[in-house]
């Protein structure tokens, strides 16, 4: 797993590349705060290696909680900037500092 950040000078936005390798999974996503936890909004493509990726626009200067959505699984990104524990989820999310 890994994300990488762009930030982008002319625009108050950062483009935010998510990747999960997941060779056995059907579909990925990637859901959180900044799109409502909506799998259908962070869905990611998958790759002939077996990764699903993709790149959201982000506003930048934020904090966002989110997991990735592999195949009905919750799943953290140990690479996360940093973990917060959720009490309507009964976990932790992973979180992601813009």
């Amino acid at each position: 797993m890994a994300i990488k950040k762009q930030f982008i000078k002319t625009k108050p936005v950062c483009k935010v590349t998510f990747s999960v390798e997941a060779k056995e999974a059907n579909t990925a996503a990637v859901i959180g705060d900044f799109n409502s936890w909506n799998p259908a909004e962070g869905e990611l493509s998958k790759l002939k290696n077996g990764t699903f990726k993709a790149t959201f626009d982000l506003p930048k200067d934020n904090t966002f909680e989110f997991k990735y959505l592999v195949d009905g699984a919750y799943v953290n990104d140990p690479e996360a900037d940093s973990f917060r524990w959720n009490e309507f989820a009964n976990a932790e999310n992973s979180v992601l500092e813009v």
